[in-house]
C-alpha cells in the first residue's frame, strides 16, 4: 500500500523502482509509475508477525 502526499491511497506490489520513481503492478488495474516525491509512505497491509 501506498499513500500519496494527496492524502489517495493505492495497491499493488512493488515490481521496479530507481531514483526518481517506482513501478506498482496492480491485479485488475492498469500499472502506475510513481515519483517518490508523491509518495508520503509505504506500508505492508499484511505483514507476517512471528
Amino acid at each position: 500500500m501506498l499513500k500519496l502526499m494527496d492524502g489517495q491511497i493505492v495497491r499493488g506490489w512493488i515490481e521496479y523502482y530507481d531514483k526518481n520513481m517506482v513501478r506498482l503492478t496492480r491485479d485488475g488495474a492498469p500499472n502506475l509509475f510513481i515519483f517518490k516525491h508523491e509518495i508520503m509512505y509505504i506500508a505492508e497491509e499484511n505483514p507476517k508477525r512471528k
